[in-house]
């Protein structure tokens, strides 16, 4: 038996060897010519699409600049809506290419689930949904409360944990969507809605009146999202992950969509190996040494994608906090172009 497991151990490494798991996502997307990227498609400020057709939003960007890094073209995607409780098999399925769904990256999914996590692209944290009329100033006094929350997702488990730490009842109310457990909320059938913050603000949004509600202080986990792929596939990983590095350090070092082509003169070493004047960075990803440039010149740095879905001049007027660079007193930061 030791043989057979030995001989079999052999052939799939030479099987490994002849062809590369980690040429196979990028080469697939190329000879078909579209990005399949999954995604919400039902939050405003990460994944919406208009009654046209036409998607926006924090997590779309993304597939846009992955789009834009292959093919120089952001519109070369296909998005593919999925709920919570479906969006990791989509991705196992190869249904998607990538996830892109302001998903938070755990242990368990990391472990478990065959997929592979990219970067942390946005640091989130989830919180409570109340109406004024109710008279909380605190997710402390929520009490006995009757709480409505998407099943199948971190939140619905995070919701438990912060009620049994604090000693309170809880009635939870679960759906399979986050729309259907919004309309719930705003017809009444809960004291509260819970979800991650920054989900929070386009949510209120939605309701019926959204002076009627406020989204309280408490922070009561830690819900830090990257995209996702599929485990197995180095080189696509790579591809995911790199594409948010490109996007912050082209933030850090003032390159924006509006003088791109201006920067390709830049005396600057590190603009220069960024944009891929010098070196051969992007050969090593299997794309062109100037996708770089294709991402921002389609889709801007971190900066102007934060502020164009969910900044302050947008109706969710969200603030940088910790998404802000590290020499801005966030956490966003990214390894050298090197």
């Amino acid at each position: 038996m030791k043989r057979v497991i030995l001989t079999l151990s052999l052939v799939a490494g030479i099987a490994l060897t002849v062809i590369p798991a980690s040429a196979q996502t990028l080469n697939t997307v190329k000879q078909r010519g579209v990005l399949n990227c999954g995604a919400n498609g039902t939050l405003a400020g990460f994944g919406l699409p208009d009654p046209q057709g036409n998607w926006t939003g924090f997590d779309v960007d993304y597939c846009r600049a992955i789009a834009a890094a292959i093919f120089d073209d952001p519109n070369k995607v296909k998005f593919v809506p999925l709920t919570a409780k479906d969006r990791f098999t989509a991705l196992q399925s190869g249904e998607v290419d990538v996830l892109a769904r302001n998903t938070t990256w755990t242990s368990s999914r990391d472990t478990s689930l065959g997929l592979q996590f990219t970067a942390i692209n946005y640091f989130d944290g989830q919180g409570f949904l109340v109406r004024k009329s109710l008279k909380v100033n605190s997710a402390l006094e929520l009490n006995d409360a009757a709480v409505c929350v998407q099943q199948g997702t971190t939140t619905e488990l995070n919701l438990a944990d912060y009620f049994r730490a604090n000693r309170m009842k809880l009635k939870t109310v679960t759906f399979a969507t986050s729309t259907e457990a919004l309309k719930a909320y705003d017809a009444g059938r809960c004291d509260a809605y819970t979800t991650d913050a920054s989900a929070l603000y386009a949510e209120r949004l939605r309701t019926t009146n959204a002076n009627d509600h406020i989204v309280l202080p408490e922070i009561i986990s830690k819900e830090p999202f990257s995209l996702a792929v599929k485990q197995g596939d180095d080189q696509w990983a790579d591809v995911a992950r790199w594409v948010h590095f490109i996007l912050i350090n082209a933030e850090e070092f003032g390159v924006t969509k509006a003088n791109v082509e201006q920067q390709l003169k830049s005396e600057n070493p590190e603009i220069r190996r960024l944009l891929g004047v010098e070196g051969k960075q992007g050969e090593a990803f299997g794309l062109t040494n100037d996708f770089a440039v294709r991402i921002i010149k389609h889709v801007g740095n971190y900066s102007e994608i934060f502020e164009r879905n969910l900044g302050m001049n947008t109706p969710l007027k969200i603030t940088r906090g910790l998404n802000a660079l590290w020499t801005k007193g966030g956490l966003q930061y990214a390894p050298p172009v090197r």
